[in-house]
C-alpha cells in the first residue's frame, strides 16, 4: 500500500482496478474548491466495498486513494478525448458531471500544476497496473483487467433518460477475446439485471490503453448504475442489493475466468 493507491495481491490471472472511489484531495486543494466541488458528488460510491468479494476469487485489485478532481486516473495523461461529439470532464476536471463549478471564480491550473498531478498521482497508478499485469502474464501466459466503476442512473448532460444496471465496455470488442465478453454477457443477460454492452460506455483509458489481447493482455470495463447498490439521494450504501448485486458480479468475474482459462491455457 502506498499512499496514492491500495494493493492486494491475488493468485489468479484477474486485477481489479478501481479508480475513482478515491476520497481524498491534494492538500490546499479544498480551498480553491466550492462547496459542490469539496463534496466530490462524480465519486464512483463504495465500488472498493462492493467488490470486497473478489478477494475470495483469488483476483488483485488496486483502489485509488485520492478523488477524480485531484486527476481522472481513466483518462490519458495527454487529455486526448476519448468519446466524440460527448461531455468529457478531461483529466483534471473543472466541472461536476451536472455542469456545475468544482473550483472558485478565478481559479486557473497551471502547467507545472498539471505537470505535477501527472506525476505524483496518475504515474504510480497506472506503473503499478503494468507492473501487475505483466507479472501475471509471465506467471501464468495472460492476464485479465477488470476496471470497476459506477454512476448515477441519471445525468443528463452524459447520457439520455435511466442508465442501464450494468454497463460492459470492451472498446467495440478490441480489448478483450470475444470468449470472454461473451461468457461476461451471458451471465449477466441472464440476471435481474438490464445490461448493454459498447453503448454509452465502451471502456475509457485503462481498458483502451492496457487490454491487447494479441498480447494476452484482455480488458473490460464495467460501469454500474448506483441505483442497483445504493441510496442515491442519501449516498447510502444499501446492504440487501448490493450483496444481490454481488452474486451477479462474482459470476461475470468468475465467467470470464473460466472462459479464459479454457482457451488461453
Amino acid at each position: 500500500m502506498t499512499n496514492i493507491y491500495t494493493f492486494s495481491r491475488g493468485d489468479s490471472p484477474l486485477l481489479v482496478s478501481i479508480p475513482h472511489d478515491g476520497r481524498t484531495l491534494m492538500p490546499g486543494q479544498a480551498r480553491d474548491m466550492t462547496e459542490v466541488g469539496k463534496s466530490i458528488p462524480d465519486t464512483d460510491w463504495y465500488v472498493r466495498r462492493l467488490y470486497d468479494f473478489a478477494r475470495n476469487l483469488g483476483a488483485s485489485v488496486i483502489g485509488a486513494q485520492y478523488s477524480r478532481y485531484v486527476v481522472d486516473l481513466n483518462r490519458p495523461a495527454d487529455d486526448k478525448v476519448l468519446y466524440e461529439d460527448q461531455l468529457s470532464t478531461g483529466l483534471f476536471p473543472l466541472r461536476t458531471f451536472d455542469g456545475q463549478a468544482i473550483y472558485l471564480d478565478g481559479f486557473e491550473m497551471t502547467e507545472r500544476g498539471r505537470t505535477h498531478r501527472v506525476r505524483r498521482y496518475w504515474t504510480p497508478y497506472h506503473e503499478k497496473i503494468r507492473r501487475t499485469l505483466d507479472t501475471i502474464r509471465d506467471d501464468v501466459g495472460y492476464a485479465l483487467l477488470w476496471d470497476a466503476h459506477s454512476i448515477r442512473s441519471i445525468v443528463p448532460t452524459l447520457f439520455e433518460g435511466t442508465l442501464p444496471d450494468l454497463n460492459v465496455g470492451t472498446n467495440d470488442g478490441t480489448s478483450c477475446d470475444v470468449r470472454q465478453y461473451e461468457a461476461i454477457m451471458s451471465v449477466a443477460a441472464a440476471s435481474e439485471y438490464s445490461v448493454v454492452q459498447d453503448d454509452r460506455f465502451k471502456g475509457g483509458y485503462i481498458t483502451r490503453h492496457y487490454g491487447d489481447p494479441t498480447a494476452n493482455i484482455h480488458a473490460v470495463q464495467l460501469e454500474i448504475s448506483q441505483a442497483t447498490y445504493m441510496d442515491e439521494g442519501n449516498r447510502e450504501y444499501d446492504e440487501f442489493r448490493s450483496s444481490r448485486l454481488q452474486e451477479t458480479l462474482g459470476e461475470m468475474l468468475d465467467g470470464m475466468m473460466r472462459a479464459a482459462a479454457s482457451h488461453l491455457n
